[in-house]
């Protein structure tokens, strides 16, 4: 496969584009982010990539042990189980590595390999969310009685999240936008920091039809959820109120988090793309994807440990 060429403008020094693409991949010394800096980074994307990795491997442990648990939404929260198990395994030891080094490891092949199997992967868990959302709120929502024995619906759903974000990750590498370091030189995703059409454009598309469209089918589908709930429990007390407490817990835990993992990253993918060059400087511009590498701690948790009221 022939990996797309990197043409950029540096006529100003601060970009962080400049400086990640102005020293060969591996050897060149990073700004802005001292080695303590580093450490801490390593630190974090550590214990994330531990985490993670347990908290994964447990569920799909337990769903392939336990056949009571083997229902078609259980099938969807196990795909974004895969799809976090995986990032732990083939995208943060990388990162992790070359955070103890204090630059990226693998050359420029890898960065590229790293960036798409990173965004492939946490743009199917983000997509995949969604649609557990609106399976959650079709089946609640159903005059009938969700059939639990019907895994085509399910199976149709984790087909559809894998090709819709394929077909939002792939493009990169055949010359829409391109994969590239990113903040301290010690990660790789999208290129950011490009200004010409071809690169903002693709930005544009990657956070409205990636994140934009599938927070709000979450918030539409929990947000009628608990409106059905709480007209409910109006008339019955007790036993219905306990339970509409309970799901907005949940819902709240779910947003939330959601936000606090997948937002900064996406408003500062668009402040690089958009606003004045070197305005996020590379120690900083690092936190926001360490946050969204979180949502493989947190996913498990909340979609598989705290939702026993909806599964």
């Amino acid at each position: 496969m022939a990996f797309p060429s990197f043409s950029l403008n540096c006529s100003d020094s601060s970009s962080v584009t400049c400086r990640s693409s102005s020293h060969q991949y591996g050897t060149g010394e990073q700004a802005n982010l001292s080695p303590t800096g580093h450490l801490l980074v390593a630190v974090f994307l550590g214990v994330i990539g531990a985490l993670g990795f347990l908290n994964n491997l447990l569920v799909l442990v337990l769903f392939c042990q336990y056949k009571v648990l083997r229902s078609p939404i259980n099938l969807l929260l196990m795909n974004i189980s895969m799809s976090d198990l995986m990032v732990c395994i083939v995208g943060t030891p990388f990162s992790f590595a070359a955070s103890t080094r204090g630059h990226w490891l693998i050359g420029e092949a890898g960065c590229i390999w790293y960036g798409f199997i990173n965004t492939l992967f946490g743009t199917v868990s983000l997509v995949s969310l969604a649609v557990l959302s609106y399976e959650r709120y079709c089946t609640m929502m159903g005059s009938t009685e969700a059939d639990v024995t019907n895994f085509r619906k399910a199976w149709l759903g984790i087909l559809l999240s894998w090709v819709y974000c394929l077909l939002w990750t792939l493009p990169p590498l055949f010359g829409w936008s391109s994969y590239r370091l990113e903040g301290p030189g010690t990660t790789c995703s999208v290129n950011w920091h490009s200004r010409d059409a071809n690169n903002t454009s693709y930005i544009v598309c990657l956070f409205i039809f990636c994140l934009v469209l599938p927070f709000t089918v979450i918030m539409y589908c929990y947000g009628k959820l608990l409106v059905a709930i709480k007209q409910v429990s109006g008339v019955s007390k007790g036993k219905g109120r306990m339970r509409e407490q309970r799901v907005l817990v949940m819902v709240i835990v779910m947003v939330v988090c959601f936000l606090v993992c997948w937002l900064p990253y996406g408003v500062m993918a668009l402040i690089a793309t958009f606003g004045k060059p070197g305005l996020i400087p590379p120690a900083a511009s690092i936190i926001p994807s360490v946050l969204a590498k979180s949502s493989t701690v947190y996913n498990p948790v909340i979609y598989i440990f705290l939702n026993k009221q909806l599964v």
